[in-house]
């Protein structure tokens, strides 16, 4: 198996682990709700990036702080938006909502018409996903929607932070404060005897299969994969979720369902392709530019903005 097709294998099976942990969750919805749920995954992902990434807060600069703060509250809107759509909508329809995030971001400021016609398409597959009507579950909707607006400043902040934060420090940060803002959900939980038994057992391993498992094999997947493969893996999700909640909630997807996820799925795939495609261009024309100067005797500089640029389409989708 080369080294990319065995990232590819890493990054599919990442997403299979996270789908499959969120339909776990699920099962602790009754006793502890999805915010008990929300709560203990997010102190077993700090329990895990906190001893890996060590950040120090006492040297951080407000600069850092910000976004830091911003994103632990996106963590935890985005989590508990999420387990309360697929608590009233369905694991498959909530995740394909939640997914417009990520593609909203890809398409955003694009003028292309392969890019205009992809937004439209997307609007199309939501369309035929939700079929809206007087006994739509709108809460639930709005819930997966507000999910992927958390999805898509995620990936801002992340990008945002990956300049000012070196490693995994700035999601380790995000993520304890996520945590502290959960403190009391935990508090009212033990006092109230929820936090036992079976219930806890799901909700632990909903932390595993969604958070450790996904965090792990991405630092793995991510030095193997080209960053141009990335939004096309991530497009298993709504896939995986839509099975998932079938097999272990007994969830099954109307034959419109399945139709919605295709055309978003198959949406994204274009636009990742389109937008690959447009990176290759731009930089065999950069190679082609700096071999004529390297001919006409100039001398070579360093692309310091087009290395940001690779660095930073290498990050790491999360939920």
């Amino acid at each position: 198996m080369t080294t990319t097709a065995g990232g590819l294998a890493i990054m599919t099976g990442s997403a299979a682990s996270n789908q499959i942990g969120a339909a776990v969750g699920a099962h602790a919805f009754g006793a502890i709700g999805p915010a008990g749920v929300v709560a203990v995954r997010q102190f077993v992902a700090a329990a895990v990036l906190l001893p890996v990434a060590r950040p120090d807060p006492r040297r951080f600069t407000w600069a850092q702080w910000w976004p830091t703060l911003l994103l632990g509250l996106v963590f935890a809107t985005m989590n508990l938006s999420l387990y309360t759509a697929v608590d009233r909508i369905g694991l498959g329809l909530a995740v394909t909502l939640e997914f417009l995030g990520p593609l909203s971001v890809a398409l955003a400021g694009s003028r292309s018409r392969v890019d205009l016609l992809c937004a439209a398409g997307a609007g199309i597959g939501v369309y035929v996903l939700v079929l809206p009507s007087g006994s739509s579950d709108w809460p639930g909707i709005g819930c997966g929607v507000l999910a992927a607006c958390c999805w898509a400043s995620y990936i801002l902040l992340n990008r945002l932070l990956g300049t000012r934060l070196p490693g995994l420090q700035a999601p380790a940060a995000a993520t304890s404060v996520s945590a502290l803002m959960y403190l009391p959900v935990i508090v009212l939980l033990v006092a109230q005897g929820r936090l036992t038994g079976t219930a806890l057992l799901f909700a632990v391993g909903a932390g595993v299969l969604s958070s450790v498992v996904p965090y792990a094999a991405d630092l793995i997947a991510l030095r193997r994969v080209p960053a141009r493969h990335f939004g096309v893996v991530m497009s298993v999700h709504p896939v995986f979720a839509a099975l998932a909640g079938l097999v272990l909630l007994g969830q099954v997807p109307a034959v419109h369902e399945w139709i919605g996820i295709a055309v978003v799925v198959a949406v994204n795939v274009l636009a990742v392709r389109q937008n690959a495609g447009h990176g290759t261009a731009a930089a065999q024309h950069g190679e082609r530019g700096h071999r004529r100067r390297l001919a006409a005797g100039g001398r070579a500089r360093p692309q310091g903005g087009d290395t940001a640029a690779c660095g930073g389409g290498r990050a790491s989708g999360g939920q």
